[in-house]
């Protein structure tokens, strides 16, 4: 069974074409033109056993907010329909992980309760010319649209790179458990029988 999607999304701000594979190798064809946000996406790929092919065209001019949103917003509309009605899946992740002085904890349930809490505090308010609030756009934007609960969270860390680095690591790990079917489900981990 292949669990992918495809979503392409214009607005007079953006132009995304995004295609997944949650199943995948952690292939990355990433080009939102805003380079950290790449380098994000792509750890992300690489460490959650993800491919994915993005190419976004923004209106970077007035900065990279509605870039870094929407490209957000359709990984968050792709998970949701590659992972379909949540048949099998282990349904939450749960992953700490360390990136030299920081460490990232991110905690999440695929449920159709879509909810951000969000404990993080970079020390910089840019990373090179990247604005450290948009991390905060970019998964508020993603929880919402894939209909996940999830929880950020980074105790410490000294380094704002190395802080954005563990959250995007973390995210894919805690996903790529959550993703993961398990053999005894014969529907979705629910006592409702749906989520």
């Amino acid at each position: 069974m292949s669990r992918n999607a495809k979503i392409k999304r214009a607005t007079k701000e953006t132009d995304i074409d995004l295609s997944l594979e949650v199943d995948g190798q952690g292939k990355a064809s990433i080009d939102t033109g805003v380079a950290f946000l790449d380098h994000m996406l792509t750890l992300w790929t690489v460490h959650g056993f993800f491919d994915l092919n993005l190419k976004a065209v923004g209106d970077l001019d007035v900065g990279a907010h509605h870039t870094v949103e929407d490209v957000g917003i359709c990984l968050g509309k792709a998970l949701a329909q590659a992972l379909g009605d949540l048949s099998g899946i282990n349904r939450y992740g749960s992953v700490s992980i360390p990136m030299e002085d920081s460490l990232a904890r991110v905690d999440l349930d695929i449920c159709n309760r879509p909810y951000l809490v969000y404990k993080v505090k970079f020390l910089t308010a840019k990373i090179g010319t990247f604005d450290t609030e948009l991390v905060e756009e970019f998964l508020r934007a993603l929880a919402v649209n894939s209909g996940m609960t999830l929880h950020v969270q980074v105790p410490y860390g000294k380094n704002s790179h190395h802080i954005a680095e563990a959250i995007f690591k973390a995210l894919g790990r805690a996903l790529d458990l959550a993703t993961q079917f398990d053999p005894r489900l014969k529907g979705p981990l629910s006592t409702k029988g749906r989520l």
